[in-house]
C-alpha cells in the first residue's frame, strides 16, 4: 500500500510539473491549462515608473491575445513579482519564477539586475529576454561565451555610447567633455566607457572623470571639479533621480555647459527633481512616443490606462512577449532548447517596434535604431532619429 501511495504521489508531482508550462517539449500536453510566462519587474523603488508601464503594456496585450484564443489554444498567464530593481531581490524572484514553472521570463529591465538573475535562470534552462538591458554582458561574457537562454529586444551600450558621442561632437560641437557616473551601476560604467572611446576617437578630450555611489544625493564636490575643468559638456549615464539632482546642483554652482545622458533619463522624475536646470538637456532614448509606427498603440494604452506609457520599457517588453509567443507557436511547445534555437534564428518577425531579427552569436537584435530627445518647456520632446 505504501509503495502504491508513493508511486501515486510521484505521478501527481510529475504531472503538475509538466502542466505548469506546457509540459516541456510536449507543449500541448497542458491541454487548456495556461502557459505561464514570468515577469521580473521593478514595481517599487526608483524604477517603478517604468515597471508599472511594462506591467500595464503586457497586461493590455495579453488581454487581446487571450480574447483571440490564446497560444496553441491555451491562455497566457503572467507570474509577476517585484524585484525592486535590486540584484539580490532579482535572484529571489528568479527562484520563485522557476518554482512556478514558467517557460520564459520577460525582464529584468536593468542590466546588473538581469545579470544577477542569470545565475538562477541559466542552470534552470529558462529563456530570459531583457527589455532595456543594454550591457553586452547580459548575453555574452567577457570571454566571448554566450548565455544560451538569454536574449534582449533593445540596442546595446556600445551603440548607445556611439550615438551619444557622435551627437556630442557633431550636433553639440563639444570638444571638452566631463563624465559623471554611478560607480555602483553596470549600466552607468558600461555606457560611459563606450562614450569615452568614441568621443576621443572623434577628437574630443575628456577633461574630468568623476563618480558617485548609488543613493548618494549631494554631488557638489564632484561637480565643482567638473566646473573647474572647463568642460563644455557633461555626459551623465545615470538614473533619472541622480541626473535631475545633479543638474540642479550644477546650475546652482554656476555650471553652464550642456548635459547629455542615456535612456535612463526618460522619466518625469528627471524634470520634477531637476526643475528648470533640465531645460535643454539631451539624452539618447531607445524609442519615442512620437514614433508614428507606435501612434495607434500609444493611443490604445492611453485610452485604457488614462496616461501615456513611460518609454522605452513597455514597448520592448511587448516585443519580448511576441518573441516568446512566436517561439512557442513555431516549436509547438515550450521546450527551452527548441525555443532558444528558434529565437536566435528569428528573421524579420513583426513586433510592436517594427521587425526584429537576432544574431545567433550574440543574441542581440539587429537593425535597431535610437532617438535623441530633449527637455523643452518642461516636457520631453523628440529631437532627431538616429539609424
Amino acid at each position: 500500500m505504501l509503495k502504491k501511495t508513493v508511486s501515486f504521489l510521484l505521478v501527481c508531482l510529475f504531472t503538475a510539473a509538466l502542466t505548469a508550462c506546457g509540459g516541456g517539449s510536449g507543449g500541448n500536453s497542458g491541454g487548456s491549462d495556461p502557459i505561464l510566462i514570468g515577469h521580473e519587474v521593478a514595481l517599487t523603488g526608483g524604477s517603478a515608473l517604468w515597471g508599472e508601464s511594462e506591467q500595464n503594456a503586457l497586461d493590455m496585450e495579453i488581454e487581446k491575445i487571450n480574447a483571440a484564443g490564446g497560444v496553441l489554444g491555451r491562455p497566457i498567464e503572467f507570474k509577476r513579482y517585484d524585484n525592486k530593481a535590486d540584484q539580490t531581490e532579482a535572484v529571489n524572484v528568479a527562484n520563485r519564477l522557476v518554482a512556478d514553472g514558467v517557460c520564459a521570463i520577460i525582464g529584468p529591465a536593468q542590466s546588473g539586475v538581469f545579470i544577477a538573475a542569470t545565475s538562477v535562470t541559466e542552470p534552470a534552462k529558462i529563456i530570459m529576454i531583457g527589455t532595456t538591458t543594454t550591457n553586452e554582458k547580459c548575453t555574452v561574457d567577457d570571454d566571448g561565451s554566450l548565455h544560451p537562454y538569454n536574449f534582449r529586444t533593445t540596442i546595446i551600450d556600445s551603440y548607445q555610447g556611439l550615438v551619444a558621442a557622435n551627437f556630442a561632437v557633431e550636433d553639440l560641437g563639444s570638444t571638452k567633455a566631463a563624465i559623471f557616473i554611478d560607480i555602483g551601476s553596470d549600466y552607468s560604467q558600461g555606457l560611459a566607457a563606450h562614450f569615452r572611446n568614441v568621443y576621443t576617437q572623434l577628437g574630443g578630450t575628456i577633461v574630468a572623470d568623476e563618480a558617485f555611489r548609488s543613493e548618494e544625493l549631494d554631488y557638489r564636490a564632484q561637480l565643482g571639479k567638473i566646473k573647474d575643468s572647463g568642460a563644455d559638456l557633461v555626459f551623465m549615464p545615470t538614473m533619472q533621480k541622480e541626473a535631475g539632482l545633479a543638474m540642479k546642483q550644477a546650475r546652482e554652482l554656476g555650471l553652464t555647459c550642456n548635459f547629455l545622458g542615456g535612456d535612463a533619463w526618460a522619466s518625469v522624475e528627471l524634470v520634477e527633481l531637476g526643475g528648470a536646470a533640465t531645460e535643454g538637456c539631451f539624452y539618447v532614448n531607445l524609442a519615442s512616443l512620437e514614433d508614428p509606427n507606435l501612434a495607434e498603440w500609444v493611443a490604445a494604452y492611453n485610452t485604457k490606462w488614462g496616461k501615456n506609457p513611460v518609454m522605452p520599457n513597455p514597448v520592448f517588453a511587448v516585443d519580448a512577449l511576441y518573441v516568446i509567443i512566436d517561439a512557442i507557436e513555431s516549436t509547438g511547445g515550450t521546450d527551452p532548447d527548441e525555443m532558444a534555437a528558434h529565437i536566435e534564428n528569428i528573421r524579420d518577425l513583426k513586433v510592436l517596434t517594427g521587425y526584429i531579427s537576432f544574431e545567433p552569436e550574440t543574441h542581440n537584435p539587429t537593425g535597431k535604431s535610437a532617438v535623441i530627445e530633449t527637455v523643452k518647456d518642461g516636457e520631453f520632446t523628440f529631437y532627431k532619429g538616429v539609424s
